[in-house]
């Protein structure tokens, strides 16, 4: 068998929206290059995604489908209080059959569809038992994490921004003061830019997110390499800091350009069409797109001060607000939006189709939580953007948008209508905005091109899989004959 076609690469995300969509494009990546690919879900993502993964089987030969129990009962919310919970779920009752399902696969196939042995394992940079698991059985491993290169950057330096004092904050410290120990970021970077969970760091409390985060990215280290869906023209500080520190760091993005997976296939909402439809009666960038992602929550107070902003502000808008966003008092303020825009200015929807959106003709700006998918869809789409973040990487995402690249503004820790009203005409109006956001997309288009930056990464990343693969093939081989 051709060493080609004995690459067996298992991918494991975390199973959240965000590290979904990135991984299923990367997986089209890696069966556009030839490799065979097993998508490890959830049972409960699984069933709740249905046949749209049926589907996306169906469509390739090389992709299957497979999955595991996440350790929390059928009826938990999965929300965004509930992740530590999540991540110990997966730590004990899912590594235990991902433990049985990989030496299966290890072994053949696993499944009489004709698949190779699994030769090698991609997992979540946030689920570091994957990888140990995988080694302990003779599977090469590779850590993907799925933010960008300056959010794992500052994670990692957490143990010394304790070590130089900087971390815990004191006691109604200046959240503006300057932070010195995450290296490349000294001249721009504040207290309030790191992970909003440092903010609750004391002298005898550790956040249990941040703890556990902190402690994957220290881990990291021991794996095979580290894989960012990110592109050096972005990052290039951030990843040579990385490389230094990591046996290997692929930056090979942005995926979702170089190798996009039908949404419907990772989306775990129903989308929303008809808002292209509107945006279609719309004038050219006259629309603000709101998405505050997956996870965040916001409440009636911070819903009513962004609407009247936003409604001062005189633009049409297109507003995302998930079910779960507003709990009890969601569907009063979806009337609330539509009648305070007015006829026509509003379409308020449960979820949409964000890369259709963002790249409408209709759509100024984007104002978005700065996860790192929405970020760097907006970066690719050369939409300016207002970042309002809500948790874990997205402060140091904002900052970025806000300070190095500039292709937007940073709303950070500030939800008040007037605000939003000034922020979003800056983000509509500024040709300087616009003009370093069409900039930034325009280098982006080169990375990801034939011979460009992240083209050439994703090849060599892709040769590197078939080098250990072909390894742990071959001593797979030397184990069976034994």
């Amino acid at each position: 068998m051709a060493a080609a076609d004995m690459a067996h690469v298992l991918v494991f995300p975390i199973p959240a929206q965000g590290h979904l969509n990135s991984f299923l494009h990367f997986s089209t990546g890696l069966l556009r290059a030839g490799l065979h690919v097993t998508f490890l879900h959830t049972d409960h993502n699984l069933r709740r995604l249905g046949a749209a993964v049926r589907e996306a089987a169906a469509a390739s030969p090389r992709l299957r489908f497979l999955s595991v129990p996440d350790g929390l009962p059928d009826d938990d919310p999965r929300d965004v209080g509930g992740i530590p919970q999540l991540l110990e779920g997966l730590r004990t009752t899912a590594s235990a059959a991902y433990r049985d399902l990989l030496a299966s696969l290890r072994r053949a196939g696993g499944t009489a569809d004709g698949f190779p042995p699994v030769t090698c394992v991609v997992a979540d940079g946030i689920m570091p038992f994957a990888w140990d698991i995988a080694e302990e059985l003779g599977v090469p491993a590779i850590a993907y994490r799925t933010v960008s290169a300056c959010s794992v950057l500052a994670y990692l330096s957490v143990p010394k921004l304790i070590e130089l004092g900087e971390l815990p904050f004191p006691e109604g410290g200046d959240l503006d003061e300057p932070i010195r120990g995450v290296p490349g970021m000294e001249s721009f970077l504040r207290r309030r830019d790191l992970p909003v969970q440092c903010r609750s760091l004391t002298n005898t409390y550790q956040d249990p997110l941040l703890e556990a985060v902190v402690a994957a990215t220290v881990h990291s280290r021991k794996a095979r390499a580290l894989m960012l869906n990110t592109t050096a023209s972005l990052e290039r500080s951030s990843l040579a800091h990385l490389a230094r520190e990591m046996r290997d760091v692929f930056a090979v993005g942005p995926l979702h350009a170089m190798s996009p997976a039908p949404a419907v296939a990772t989306s775990l909402w129903r989308h929303d069409d008809g808002c292209l439809a509107w945006l279609d009666s719309q004038a050219e960038r006259s629309v603000v797109y709101i998405s505050l992602g997956s996870l965040t929550v916001i409440s009636h107070e911070q819903f009513t001060e962004f609407l009247h902003g936003l409604v001062a502000a005189g633009y049409p808008f297109l507003w995302v607000l998930r079910p779960d966003m507003l709990g009890a008092s969601q569907d009063a303020a979806l009337q609330e939006a539509i009648a305070a825009a007015g006829e026509g200015r509003s379409c308020v929807v449960p979820w949409v189709p964000q890369r259709d959106v963002l790249r409408h003709r209709a759509v100024g700006c984007f104002l978005t939580h700065s996860g790192w998918n929405s970020t760097i869809e907006g970066v690719v789409e050369g939409v300016p953007m207002v970042c309002w973040p809500f948790f874990v990487d997205q402060q140091v995402n904002s900052r970025f948008v806000g300070a190095v690249w500039r292709n937007g503004l940073d709303m950070k820790d500030v939800c008040e209508r007037g605000v939003v009203e000034g922020t979003v005409r800056v983000a509509m109006e500024s040709a300087e905005v616009r003009r370093t956001a069409r900039a930034l997309a325009e280098q982006v288009e080169r990375d990801i091109a034939d011979g460009g930056a992240s083209a050439l990464e994703f090849k060599r990343l892709v040769s590197f899989i078939r080098e250990l693969s072909s390894a742990s093939a071959a001593e797979n081989d030397l184990q069976n004959k034994e």
